[in-house]
C-alpha cells in the first residue's frame, strides 16, 4: 500500500504545498501572496485561517482528496532547540510554534497547517529538521565573549538531506559520513556533519562568508563604531547585515546571474566580489576540516549558487586537497519533508517527540 503525504512549506510571501505517493512527487504548487495583505497581519500566526484556505484551495484544484492521505508534513519553524529528526506535531510543539519567540518566522505556521488537516482525519502530523535543530558540540558554541555564544540556525532541512544523498552515492550510511556541507543560497551555511548530527557550523546570519545578501562576518571593532556613529538605526543596521550585504552591498543585486552577466561584459569589479565570496566559502570549508580533525570522507556543494558550475570550480580548487567534492544544486525541501515522513509511517525511523527532547537537553 503507498503512504500518500501532503507537504506543506509557508514562506514570508509563499506556500509551498506539493502530494507525494511514497517517493513520487505527484504534484508541487508555490502560491504567492501579496506583501502588503501578508503585512496586515499582526503575527504569523494569525495568518493561520488565511494560509489554510490557500491550502485547502490549491488540493482541491488538484483534484486530490484529503480524506485519502496517509500524513501531513509541514516546515519547521523556531522551536526550543532541538536535535534533527522527524518529530510528530502535538500540543505543546503547537504552543510553541505559534508563541512568535526568540522571533517569528513564516515557518512556524507549518507544523500548525500539518496538525489542523492531520488531526481532522486521524492521521499523524510532523515537522522535520526544523530551522531550530541544535546538534552543535558544547565547544563549538565558544565565541570569545560569554555573553555571546554561538547559536545554531542554519539550512538544517536541506542540508540532512543532501548527507543522505551523498550516502547513498557514496554506499555507506549517512549517519556514519563524516562529510562537510557548503549550503549556498541567499545565506550560506557550511556544516561539520558527523555521526549524524551538525557538531560545528556558521549561523549564515552572524557568522562565515558572505553571501548573496548578508554580510557574513565582519571586523567586530568597525562594525560596533559604525553602529554608534549617529548615522543609522539599529533597524538599518541589522539590515545592512542581512538582506543588504554581500553581493547586494558591493554590486546592488543579489542574483548570481545578474553577476555573472556583469562579469562576461568585463565588470572587473564583480569578477572581485564573485571570486571572494568563492573564496570566503572555501576558508569556511577549511576550517570545518578542522573541525573533523581533517577525517573528512566529501565536502558536499549544495543549494541555489550550486547551479553555477563556475562559483563550484572556484570553490572546488581551493578544497579539494580535503576531499572530493560531490555537487548537489538546488534544494527540494519538499521532498526532504515527504521522506521525513515517510521514513517514519514505514517504520525505519521513530518519530522524535518535542517534549522528551526538550528535556534530554535540560538535563
Amino acid at each position: 500500500m503507498a503512504f500518500q503525504i501532503l507537504a506543506i512549506n509557508p514562506g514570508s510571501t509563499s506556500t509551498k504545498v506539493a502530494w507525494f505517493k511514497d517517493e513520487e512527487k505527484v504534484w508541487q504548487e508555490s502560491i504567492s501572496h501579496d506583501p502588503e495583505e501578508i503585512a496586515s497581519f499582526q503575527s504569523v500566526a494569525s495568518q493561520y485561517e488565511y494560509r489554510l484556505t490557500t491550502v485547502l484551495k490549491v488540493v482541491e484544484e488538484k483534484g486530490s482528496s484529503l480524506e485519502e492521505l496517509s500524513a501531513v508534513v509541514g516546515r519547521g519553524g523556531i522551536l526550543d532547540p532541538i536535535p534533527g529528526g522527524t518529530y510528530k506535531v502535538d500540543d505543546l510543539m503547537l504552543e510553541h510554534l505559534r508563541r512568535g519567540k526568540p522571533w517569528e518566522h513564516a515557518s512556524n505556521l507549518g507544523g500548525i497547517l500539518a496538525h489542523s488537516i492531520a488531526s481532522e482525519r486521524g492521521i499523524p502530523a510532523f515537522i522535520v529538521d526544523p530551522v531550530a535543530v541544535d546538534e552543535l558540540d558544547d565547544i563549538s558554541r565558544i565565541t570569545g565573549l560569554p555573553e555571546l555564544p554561538k547559536r545554531s540556525l542554519a539550512h538544517a532541512l536541506n542540508v540532512k538531506a543532501t548527507v543522505r544523498k551523498a550516502a547513498k552515492d557514496l554506499g555507506k550510511k549517512w549517519d556514519e559520513l563524516d562529510v562537510i556541507v557548503a549550503h549556498l543560497g541567499g545565506g550560506i551555511t557550511v556544516c561539520a556533519h558527523t555521526g549524524g548530527r551538525m557538531v560545528d557550523l556558521n549561523n549564515a546570519n552572524e557568522f562565515g562568508p558572505f553571501s548573496p545578501e548578508r554580510a557574513g562576518g565582519v571586523p567586530a571593532g568597525d562594525l560596533v563604531r559604525l553602529c554608534f556613529s549617529g548615522e543609522y538605526t539599529m533597524q538599518e543596521i541589522r539590515r545592512k547585515l542581512v538582506g543588504s550585504g554581500g553581493l547586494m552591498g558591493y554590486l546592488g543585486t543579489s542574483d548570481v546571474r545578474e553577476v555573472k552577466k556583469r562579469i562576461a561584459e568585463g565588470d572587473q569589479k564583480a569578477l572581485l566580489v564573485y571570486r571572494a565570496m568563492a573564496l570566503q566559502v572555501a576558508k569556511e570549508i577549511a576550517s570545518y576540516a578542522a573541525t573533523l580533525k581533517g577525517k573528512v570522507d566529501a565536502i558536499l556543494i549544495t543549494g541555489g549558487v550550486a547551479h553555477d558550475s563556475d562559483f563550484v570550480a572556484l570553490v572546488q580548487e581551493r578544497v579539494q586537497w580535503i576531499a572530493p567534492v560531490l555537487r548537489y544544486p538546488g534544494e527540494d525541501e519538499m521532498r526532504a519533508l515527504a521522506e521525513g515522513a515517510l521514513r517514519v509511517l514505514r517504520g525505519e525511523e521513530e518519530p522524535r517527540i518535542y517534549g522528551d527532547s526538550i528535556k534530554r537537553r535540560e538535563a
